[in-house]
């Protein structure tokens, strides 16, 4: 069975499906796709937004970073700690993902997007404040375990690092969050890990 995803080694999103990939140890190839590509019918014909990252198992097609990595975890490892079967696991671990695309994305995400590519539109101030928001909110929550969701590491944790752990790109300093920077290095350790370049 084929296995492509579909994206570029800068984005944070693409990472996250990546990161999971590795740590499932599944194989696949990966096709660069820049703004030429994602605007071609071809890739449009897979999403229709033209957004990366997108992946293509097998005849599955799927969009959307969070929407992989939960087929990732349901289809490669069902029953696992990655995505908790039990209704409190599974509610804690659809809360970060919701961090992920809102605090995360306009916070983090945007301010290293406008300091290395492009003006994202998200105000400085917005995004330094949704940063600071966030990155307090885990900083609490790291104080009662090791992981943002659980006991083990969850799909949580693979969608809040790509953005969370390149912060500084974006001018978001990470020395006040001594547990943030301590559950970056458990990602980073975890077996597979695979990096999202940086500066």
């Amino acid at each position: 069975m084929t296995r492509i995803l579909h994206g570029t080694r800068l984005s944070g999103h693409a990472h996250r499906a990546r990161l999971f990939l590795h740590l499932l140890d599944l194989t696949y190839e990966f096709a660069d796709s820049p703004a030429d590509v994602r605007n071609s019918a071809a890739f449009r014909a897979m999403n229709p937004l033209g957004q990366i990252p997108v992946l293509q198992d097998g005849d599955v097609v799927l969009a959307d970073s969070n929407a992989i990595l939960v087929y990732l975890a349901k289809r490669y490892a069902p029953g696992s700690a990655w995505l908790p079967e039990d209704p409190v696991g599974a509610a804690r671990v659809q809360r970060w993902l919701s961090q992920a695309a809102g605090e995360i994305m306009f916070g983090p995400a945007a301010a290293r997007v406008s300091a290395r590519f492009y003006d994202t539109g998200v105000p400085a101030p917005l995004s330094q404040a949704l940063a600071a928001r966030v990155l307090g909110l885990m900083e609490g929550e790291l104080a009662a375990r090791d992981w943002l969701a659980g006991a083990a590491p969850t799909i949580a944790d693979v969608a809040c690092y790509s953005y969370v752990a390149h912060a500084p790109e974006g001018g978001i300093a990470l020395d006040p969050y001594a547990r943030v920077r301590a559950w970056i290095a458990r990602v980073e350790a975890l077996p597979g890990f695979v990096a999202m370049p940086g500066e």
